[in-house]
């Protein structure tokens, strides 16, 4: 199997931020990013240390959500650049990873 390689970047949001919409948006419409998948936890804490969790008799919009794509290193490091701040600091991942190709 050949593999290529790629770039990950994954990108941690609370449901209660209207940025998901915007970034899905431009990552679709303005970047031209072949994909991405959003993730929605069931759990979690940030850096208010506040646990958020999902449960019947809590239905929170503030559960935690990750975001996360993956392409080319340039066209990553490209995205990074231009959105870069628009993201809050420490809530962005990247790492280089391979996937399988078409032989």
């Amino acid at each position: 199997m050949k593999m290529q390689k790629v770039t990950v970047v994954r990108i941690y949001l609370s449901e209660g931020e209207t940025q998901l919409k915007n970034l899905m948006k431009r990552l679709r419409d303005w970047e031209k990013l072949r994909g991405l998948t959003v993730f929605r936890g069931i759990s979690g804490y940030g850096e208010s240390g506040v646990i958020h969790g999902a449960d019947i008799v809590d239905l929170s919009l503030n559960l935690p959500i990750v975001v996360e794509f993956f392409d080319s290193e340039e066209i990553i490091n490209s995205i990074i650049e231009h959105m870069g701040d628009q993201i809050k600091t420490g809530h962005m991942l990247k790492w280089s990873a391979e996937i399988n190709e078409s032989n």
